[in-house]
């Protein structure tokens, strides 16, 4: 919508759109709300963003690129008495840092020419990146609008065909599998098929009894995407890949468990789903320390503590109990796994919540942004807006994502954290099996005592997050030091790169980005400088779910309408009447009821009759 059509008067300005923000803004146009949402970018969800292989170059460029300074402008002009301006950002602060690209595909080609772009690195790679820019696609959704509107299932689950076969184990290890021929994917066919890559720049799960997944149900927004089950969960132990057995069937299925061991699992899974005396008194204690009281062996505690639990050797009893007590829960839902994925990625979900807001009246603009927020002196309330073409637009309340805040008016939780990522595109899997289109997701323990964790999910193709012949690898952690310095160890174990030493089934790195994202758990929300009808959110955090975004938009939401339902099911389609359409509706169904079951009865005779071919 061009900027001199938007009209000037809003119940709620809401500016980025990332998660938080885009459920906000469903959930305030469903009970009728005016939402105008605005990005100073070009695609949506800022920071919980999925790009084509194209667009992701575009976006790399855009963050080794020197900012630019602000303009002041003064827009004295549109204030009235008793007013006051507060200016924000109207650039990108530094939530990604450190961003280094490797690509390691071969030159040599059968039928596409060579991009000359072996071993190169970041600076090596611009002139690559500058020819695929102007063709880059920065907006996932465009180009499956098709595709998707099939896709509208009122659960959040495609579960045929994706689950593992439970009677034929999968090996411990890559290292010993033949597997047939790799095909060699060269770096100009990255370039050439990018737009049927969805990169993500957060890499996150949907728990299936987790809160985002009622929420898209509650609401139905679950119609404008489609999901896939997550089919395996992995762990790295001893220098090999396991399958872990979390259901009952996997559980009696796996040939590494010995009858013993299976039995023990089991008993210990079932006395975890209610809490008892014995459990509570190990409150405080670590949570190891209550497994090896349980005569659990050395690989079920492993399996427990970081594939199921999925914490770490010192986290308290109470929280790892009630992490595998949340892991159970969800499993049996959707699959054998506890976890979902969407189809092309999960930059879709923040779309489909926009695209919800859409449908009730909410108006969008990209690569539209604001300035100023106009302040009453004496009720220290935001009035209006003022945004980048000058104009000012009144309004009731305000949303605004934490990058638009200054500096000086930011509250950080001490210390800052911030996560590191890598994203990786590879030739196979890190556990090759029967079938290549497995999702998984592995869990790599700390390498060192008070280390963190490395949580790793692996997407086929699919998912439609990469071509035919490639996998898709998100590596996430807490920081140390910069992505590359905490998670090229472990990728140079796993995978075989240029600096592997031997030559072995391992699957091959083709393209690999690092780079650090700030930890939104650790912005404060509360306690800005900022008018009272002025609320914050921030980007994503370390958990591999979506609870704290979810939280965070009903927070929000209950502050600006406490007294209205958050999220209510939207009607269907067919079940909407529009105006001019519903008087001529309402009297045909009148005539219809007044006309009694004899007249009905021979209305119908006569429409059989007229529908009978002639003789």
């Amino acid at each position: 919508m061009a900027a001199e059509d938007l009209p000037s008067d809003f119940d709620i300005v809401i500016l980025g759109t990332g998660l938080a923000e885009s459920v906000v803004a469903a959930a305030c146009s469903r009970v009728g709300q005016r939402v105008l949402h605005l990005d100073r970018r070009s695609y949506y969800a800022a920071d919980w963003a999925s790009f084509t292989f194209n667009g992701l170059l575009t976006w790399i460029q855009e963050q080794n690129e020197e900012p630019k300074p602000e303009e002041v402008k003064d827009w004295s002009s549109l204030m009235e008495e008793g007013e006051e301006l507060i200016h924000l950002s109207n650039s990108d602060p530094a939530s990604i840092t450190n961003v280094q690209v490797f690509n390691y595909t071969s030159e040599e080609e059968d039928d596409t020419q060579s991009a000359d772009a072996s071993n190169t690195t970041e600076e090596e790679k611009t002139a690559d990146e500058d020819a695929v820019k102007g063709s880059s696609e920065t907006e996932s959704a465009d180009s499956k609008e098709e595709e998707e509107a099939g896709a509208g299932e009122e659960q959040p689950a495609q579960t045929e065909g994706e689950e593992p076969e439970a009677e034929q184990p999968l090996p411990s290890s890559p290292s010993n599998q033949s597997g047939p021929a790799r095909k060699k994917v060269s770096y100009a066919q990255l370039v050439k098929e990018g737009r049927r890559f969805n990169i993500d720049l957060v890499s996150k799960l949907l728990f299936s009894r987790g809160s985002l997944v009622d929420l898209l149900i509650k609401s139905n927004v679950s119609r404008y995407a489609e999901f896939k089950n997550v089919t395996r969960i992995l762990t790295y132990r001893h220098d090999n890949i396991e399958q872990v057995p979390c259901s009952r069937a996997d559980v009696f299925a796996s040939r590494q468990l010995s009858v013993v061991e299976k039995r023990k699992l089991m008993r210990f899974l079932t006395s975890c789903m209610e809490e008892t005396e014995e459990q509570t008194a190990y409150n405080g204690r670590p949570y190891l320390a209550f497994l090896r009281d349980q005569q659990l062996g050395e690989s079920l505690q492993h399996f427990l503590l970081h594939s199921i639990a999925m914490v770490t050797e010192d986290t308290p009893a109470e929280e790892g109990l009630a992490s595998t007590r949340h892991f159970l829960r969800c499993l049996g839902r959707y699959g054998n796994t506890p976890f979902l994925f969407p189809v092309y990625g999960l930059g879709e979900i923040p779309q489909c919540f926009c695209r919800m807001s859409a449908v009730f009246g909410g108006i969008y603009c990209l690569r539209h942004s604001v300035h100023c927020l106009i302040v009453d002196k004496d009720t220290n309330r935001c009035k209006a807006v003022i945004d980048s073409r000058g104009q000012r637009i009144s309004c009731s309340h305000v949303v605004v994502e934490n990058s638009y805040l200054d500096a000086d008016r930011k509250q950080m939780a001490p210390p800052p954290r911030y996560l590191s990522r890598a994203v990786l595109i590879t030739d196979s899997s890190v556990l090759p099996s029967d079938s290549d289109q497995q999702i998984s997701v592995v869990t790599v323990p700390p390498a060192a005592a008070g280390g963190p964790a490395v949580k790793m999910v692996e997407l086929c193709s699919s998912s439609m997050t990469c071509i035919p012949g490639t996998h898709l690898v998100h590596l996430t952690c807490q920081s140390v030091g910069s992505a590359h310095e905490d998670l090229s160890p472990l990728v140079t174990r796993m995978f075989r790169t240029t600096e592997s030493q031997s030559e072995d089934q391992r699957p091959s790195v083709l393209w690999c980005l690092f780079f650090n994202m700030a930890d939104g758990s650790t912005l404060e929300v509360e306690g800005h400088q900022l008018p009272s009808n002025v609320y914050v959110c921030c980007g994503p955090d370390g958990g591999l779910g979506h609870e704290h975004a979810v939280k965070q938009a009903e927070s929000i939401f209950q502050k600006i309408l406490p007294e209205e339902e958050f999220c209510p099911p939207a009607p269907n389609p067919e079940d909407i009447i529009y105006d001019g359409e519903s008087s001529g509706a309402v009297d045909q169904d009148l005539q219809k009821e007044s006309s009694g079951p004899d007249q009905n009865q021979e209305n119908q005779n006569q429409e059989n009759q007229r529908d009978e071919p002639e003789e």
